[in-house]
């Protein structure tokens, strides 16, 4: 793999990780919540995706068309059942909380499906072989490019909403002070179950990336959480593009890091996140920010 090549590479690689971390971010920016079930979350809608394929021999794509509504609705209760509860007790019992979702999706995914490893790659149609060589050691996957279209579209729509929308701007005020955003008659209860289920719902799209680029199983959850939570501290706590650039940073870590040696490629990632963290982690208050 030539230089170019890899950064190419690592771009496609960072959109991936980019719409896995956008939900993380959002509730971060949002609600100050670190989900430490979002990894899981994303392999839960990958599982819903595999089983309406299995069921019915749709597409993955009409299957994540099928899954995303009962994603959405998911976010939304477990925002007004589980975390608003724990919201008002500190910030250790969301944490708790979010760790104890985690081992509970788990168990049930082992209990439904076995340890076994699944894909939905055969039913992802050309997308997983299709590849453009521009020259012999030069080429771009068509799911590549498509995740990164996708990365654009999905960060795109969310700058849009929460610039131009009545609802997006409710957003931002309650991320940046809920009380006072009670004040002028902003419900904040209602705007936090709001983003939960957006953030469940790109969650769930990158669940579907993940199953369509690779194999899954129960327990790929924590690995995801680690890679989209890089991705959201490299490019800001609390930052939209910032995510966007974050996963990017990472993906072209791990790709230029396997060109000195190919067990050095997440290693490159994980140096990288610490780098970060060293210089610039600020430790300051998160809210969400858009660009103007």
């Amino acid at each position: 793999m030539t230089l170019v090549n890899a950064i190419v590479q690592g771009i496609f690689l960072g959109a991936f990780y980019a719409v896995l971390a956008c939900g993380l971010s959002i509730m971060f920016g949002v609600m100050r919540i670190i989900n430490l079930a979002h990894g899981d979350i994303a392999v839960l809608g990958a599982y819903l995706a595999f089983v309406v394929v299995e069921h019915t021999g749709a597409s993955a794509y009409v299957a994540f068309a099928a899954t995303l509504p009962v994603m959405l609705a998911l976010g939304y209760i477990l925002q007004i059942t589980v975390l608003e509860r724990s919201l008002k007790a500190g910030l250790l019992t969301p944490l708790l909380a979010t760790f104890g979702l985690s081992i509970v999706i788990q168990n049930l995914l082992l209990i439904a499906f076995s340890p076994d490893v699944h894909s939905l790659g055969p039913a992802a149609g050309f997308l997983t072989t299709a590849s453009w060589h521009v020259t012999s050691e030069l080429s771009f996957s068509a799911l590549g490019v498509v995740v990164l279209a996708v990365a654009l579209v999905v960060f795109g729509a969310l700058q849009l909403f929460l610039s131009r929308t009545r609802a997006g701007w409710a957003m931002r005020a309650t991320a940046e002070d809920s009380d006072a955003a009670e004040l002028v008659g902003i419900d904040s209860r209602s705007v936090y179950a709001r983003a939960t289920a957006i953030a469940v719902a790109i969650a769930a799209l990158g669940g579907l990336f993940l199953a369509i680029r690779s194999v899954f199983d129960p327990i790929s959850g924590p690995t995801q959480l680690i890679f989209a939570f890089e991705a959201v501290v490299i490019g800001g706590m609390g930052s939209l593009w910032g995510t966007l650039l974050g996963g990017i940073a990472l993906g072209l870590a791990q790709t230029l890091g396997a060109e000195i040696q190919p067990q050095f490629a997440v290693l490159a990632g994980h140096l990288l996140f610490l780098a970060v963290l060293i210089l610039r982690f600020g430790g300051g208050r998160l809210t969400l920010r858009v660009a103007r």
